[in-house]
């Protein structure tokens, strides 16, 4: 067995103009989840993950069009140049640039990334709209999982308007459910607990053999418990780990995650082999330990 104890599918980066402006936007979203968050550089977030014995899967996310932001994905496959031991990359597009996106996710797997990262409240759209679709054809012809926000978001939340925020493009039925049907050879990661559309999400993944749930963005102490329930019985394949770093940090998710009642078998599952047979990882580079 390896040194690796888990993958956390959801750990946020900073690059290119975002990287030098999220201060404010992180402090609106610490208040929202009671924390003090420690961005560290990607170097001290290499070696942090590795005295985890935590491989990381990380990105940004792109929204420039609503920001004005550019994001680096270089500088995510840079990371994972430097550090292929601990991390796995993917990359981010603003789906609004239309053809210009499609050639970026084209660019994205020609650089290594493995995968690609949409929020559709953050960036403003419904993932059903066909007018995105050349973006999934693209990502299903490379091969490229896609991780989707769902649900609440902590951006923006707490202030006036949340900062022009729509929840609605989150909602999984029918607006990602839709695209799980239309693409069934996209693997689709549903990211966080899905609330206030908790149970429509676990009926899209139970229904929908392509379609993953990743448990980051809520402590594990607040799960619905609709979602320990299916994660430890019918979706106990399908569920994976993700702490939403910097905003949970994965120490407090996992001692929190070894309080829940799921069963011995189940737990290696969560942490890292539906992860490792989902992104084509060895499984034997695993121990299970908590």
């Amino acid at each position: 067995m390896g040194d690796w104890r888990g993958i956390d599918v959801h750990v946020h980066v900073y690059t290119g103009q975002r990287r030098h402006s999220e201060e404010r936007a992180l402090a609106a979203a610490e208040r929202y989840f009671g924390v003090d968050s420690a961005v560290r550089s990607i170097s001290e977030l290499a070696q942090y993950y590795r005295q985890l014995r935590l491989k990381a899967v990380i990105f940004d996310v792109d929204q420039e069009t609503r920001t004005g932001l550019a994001i680096s994905n270089r500088e995510v496959a840079e990371a994972v140049r430097m550090y292929p031991d601990v991390f796995i990359g993917f990359g981010s597009v603003d789906p609004w640039k239309g053809r210009a996106a499609v050639h970026e996710v084209e660019e994205c797997a020609a650089l290594g990334l493995k995968g690609m990262k949409f929020h559709p409240s953050a960036q403003a759209f419904y993932p059903n709209d066909p007018r995105f679709y050349p973006l999934w054809e693209a990502c299903q012809r490379l091969g490229l999982p896609v991780v989707f926000h769902t649900g609440m978001t902590g951006v923006g939340a707490g202030t006036p308007g949340g900062e022009g925020i729509y929840l609605k493009y989150s909602r999984p039925i029918p607006y990602l459910d839709d695209v799980a049907a239309d693409f069934p050879q996209l693997k689709i990661i549903a990211a966080h607990p899905s609330w206030p559309w908790q149970d429509e999400m676990l009926a899209v993944c139970r229904h929908k053999a392509n379609v993953f749930i990743d448990l980051s963005g809520w402590a594990p102490k607040y799960f619905p418990p609709q979602l320990v329930h299916f994660a430890n019985t019918l979706l106990q394949d399908k569920v994976l780990f993700g702490s939403d770093y910097p905003l949970i940090d994965p120490t407090r998710w996992l001692q929190e995650f070894a309080q829940l009642p799921f069963a011995d078998h189940v737990r290696p599952k969560i942490l890292y082999a539906n992860a490792a047979r989902l992104l084509g990882l060895p499984i034997e580079d695993f121990t299970f330990t908590l």
